[in-house]
C-alpha cells in the first residue's frame, strides 16, 4: 500500500504540532490528584500488611529521604511546593518511583536484590525525585492526549486515500511511539539521571556509586538486548557512560557537601 509522501509529511508535522502545543495542566491540580491516589495506594499496601515501616531496609530509605528533601526543595522550580512523602514496599519487585507532587515509593526488593549501599539508594532516590520536580508524569500525559488528538486528524487524512481505518492506526500509532513518545520517554529518563545525581552528591552521597549501580542493573536486567529505540529507558551502558560523563561536575558537589 503505497502512501504519497506529502501526506506522511502531514501526519508527522500534525503529531509534532500537536504535541508541541497541547495545554498543559494544572500543576497544583495534578500534583491534588497524585497524592489523593498515593494516599488510596498506601492504604491498600497497609491493609495487606506490605507496608514496611520498621526494617533495617525501610529505616535506611528514610533516613536517606530526609537527608535529601531539603535539597529537592531548593531545586523545585514548578512553582507550587511539594509535600514530600516516601513509603517502602514488602515486595520482590526492583522498583521505585515518584509521583507528581513528591510521593514516592521504594520497594525492598530493589534494596536487598541489588544489595545497594545508602550511597546507590541514594542515587535512585535522586533519580526519582527529579522526574517529580521535573514534572516528568505531567509532561508524557500531555504529550499523550496531543498524540491522540493529532492521531485522529491523521488518520482522517489517511482515509481519504483509501487506507482503512485498522492500517491507519498501525502507522500513526508506530510513527507515535517511536517518534515522540519512546524518545521523550528516554530523553526524561536521562534528564532525572542527571538531576539525580546532582541531588545526591548536593545531600552528602558518593556519586561515583552511580555507575556501579547501573553495572548491577545490568547483570539483573533481561532486556539488555533490546534496541535502545524500542526502549523507554536507555540502556544501562549508555546511562553509566552518561553518569561518568557528569561525574566531575557531581564530585565537585559531593567534595563541597563534606565541607
Amino acid at each position: 500500500m503505497y502512501i504519497f509522501p506529502s501526506t506522511l509529511k502531514r501526519i508527522l508535522a500534525a503529531l509534532f504540532v500537536t504535541t508541541i502545543l497541547a495545554s498543559c495542566a494544572d500543576t497544583r491540580s495534578i500534583n491534588q490528584s497524585s497524592a489523593n491516589q498515593y494516599r488510596q495506594a498506601i492504604s491498600t499496601e497497609k491493609n495487606k500488611g506490605t507496608l514496611d515501616t520498621s526494617s533495617t531496609t525501610a529505616k535506611r530509605v528514610h533516613k536517606i529521604f530526609s537527608r535529601m528533601v531539603p535539597y529537592a526543595r531548593q531545586y523545585n522550580k514548578t512553582g507550587v511546593p511539594f509535600d514530600w512523602e516516601i513509603s517502602v514496599i514488602k515486595s520482590n519487585e526492583v522498583n521505585a518511583w515518584a509521583m507528581p507532587g513528591g510521593k514516592m515509593v521504594v520497594y525492598t526488593g530493589l534494596v536487598d536484590k541489588l544489595n545497594l549501599t545508602d550511597d546507590e539508594i541514594a542515587v535512585v532516590m535522586g533519580h526519582e525525585m527529579a522526574h517529580a520536580l521535573l514534572e516528568h508524569g505531567k509532561n508524557q500525559a500531555n504529550r499523550q492526549t496531543a498524540v491522540s488528538i493529532a492521531a485522529t486528524l491523521a488518520i482522517g487524512a489517511l482515509a481519504s486515500q483509501g487506507v482503512n481505518v485498522g492500517a491507519s492506526q498501525d502507522l500513526i500509532g508506530g510513527i507515535a511511539d517511536l517518534g515522540i513518545m519512546k524518545p521523550f520517554s528516554r530523553s526524561a529518563e536521562s534528564e532525572a539521571d542527571e538531576i539525580g545525581l546532582m541531588l545526591s552528591a548536593q545531600s552528602g552521597f558518593n556519586p561515583q556509586s552511580a555507575p556501579n549501580l547501573w553495572d548491577k542493573m545490568q547483570r539483573l536486567s533481561s532486556n539488555g538486548s533490546i534496541p535502545t529505540i524500542f526502549s523507554t529507558h536507555p540502556s544501562d551502558q549508555s546511562r553509566k557512560a552518561h553518569l561518568q560523563e557528569l561525574m566531575p561536575k557531581a564530585m565537585k558537589l559531593y567534595q563541597a557537601s563534606r565541607k
